[in-house]
């Protein structure tokens, strides 16, 4: 697709677009399903082939998997081909000894369950979504082995491990030739923790890098710049909003401004300059955007087809935004 660029998953065949979509808000079951299958459709014609999600995904949690199968099934099957589909377990599904976190009874049940709800035989990539702090690395490593070998997904994935763990998950799976294909981690101008870990681990295991929250839970689009007004329709203001609130908005508000200002000086839109940022940043394969609207999913994806930033900008954002 012409504007969008792709790039080599660490050391495999699999390449994935430079901006792809995540289904982790705005596909529940409340969400309006003409424009979830509008936003679906943009993708693919913008070249976005790369679709995440998880189990735990909605609200309810389900729910985005339930809406993106069905949207599969009816209107977009003869795609399938063309799309890698990711999904993850690992976070609280039911009440019970096996709903949650490493067992190999719950991510084999929990990857079941999935394909189910997304009328699927198989998953592109299936990841463990967090590790566990009590159940033995070997047994999610095997888990996640026999998941490959049954044909239920094609590639595996780690999602927010420590760099240590990281390195020990991937030895125990390259020893099995199951290589992991993906780490998933939280990474933006404002978090720049994964720097220090986890980027230089999946370089070293030969893995690639996907991040999440590119835009701070929509910080970096600006539009919490008065933290004392926030819009009435902003994820700040939800309920079920786990990781954005009023008092992160004002935390961050100064260094939100800054920001704002190094983008209106270098003439460049401030949700593009952080995802164009993410993408010149080493070892990044692939950023992960959420989209309410098509506008909002176009808006991110042209960051894919622009010229590099300069240098004295890159540097700029570098000091700007480093950890202490």
């Amino acid at each position: 697709m012409p504007g969008m660029k792709y790039r080599r998953c660490g050391r495999s065949g699999v390449l994935l677009p430079e901006i792809s979509l995540g289904l982790w808000h705005n596909f529940g079951e409340s969400d309006d399903r003409a424009q979830n299958a509008a936003i679906i459709g943009r993708a693919l014609e913008l070249g976005i082939c790369h679709f995440d999600l998880a189990d735990n995904y909605g609200p309810p949690p389900g729910s985005a998997e339930e809406r993106f199968g069905d949207l599969l099934q009816h209107e977009f099957a003869c795609h399938r081909d063309e799309m890698f589909i990711a999904t993850k377990a690992g976070h609280l599904m039911w009440q019970g000894p096996y709903g949650d976190w490493g067992s190999r009874k719950h991510l084999i049940a929990g990857l079941n369950q999935s394909l189910r709800r997304m009328k699927l035989d198989y998953v592109d990539v299936f990841y463990h979504h967090r590790p566990d702090p009590e159940t033995p690395i070997e047994e999610t490593v095997e888990a996640l082995v026999q998941i490959v070998r049954s044909g239920k997904a094609l590639y595996v994935g780690l999602s927010k491990y420590p760099p240590a763990l990281f390195n020990r998950a991937c030895t125990l799976l390259a020893e099995a030739h199951v290589p992991c294909l993906l780490h998933q981690f939280r990474y933006n101008l404002l978090d720049r923790a994964c720097e220090t870990g986890m980027l230089p681990a999946a370089k070293d295991q030969g893995a690639g890098n996907i991040v999440f929250s590119p835009l701070a839970q929509g910080m970096l689009t600006g539009k919490y710049l008065n933290s004392a007004d926030l819009p009435a329709d902003s994820r700040a203001l939800r309920s079920d909003s786990v990781f954005l609130d009023g008092d992160k908005v004002a935390a961050e508000a100064a260094r939100v401004a800054r920001l704002q200002t190094i983008a209106a000086e270098a003439g460049i839109p401030l949700t593009q300059l952080a995802l164009r940022w993410l993408l010149q940043r080493n070892g990044v394969t692939s950023v992960l955007i959420g989209a309410r609207t098509v506008a909002q999913l176009e808006d991110c994806a042209t960051a894919a087809d622009q010229p590099r930033l300069n240098d004295e900008l890159m540097a700029l954002l570098n000091q700007e935004t480093a950890t202490s």
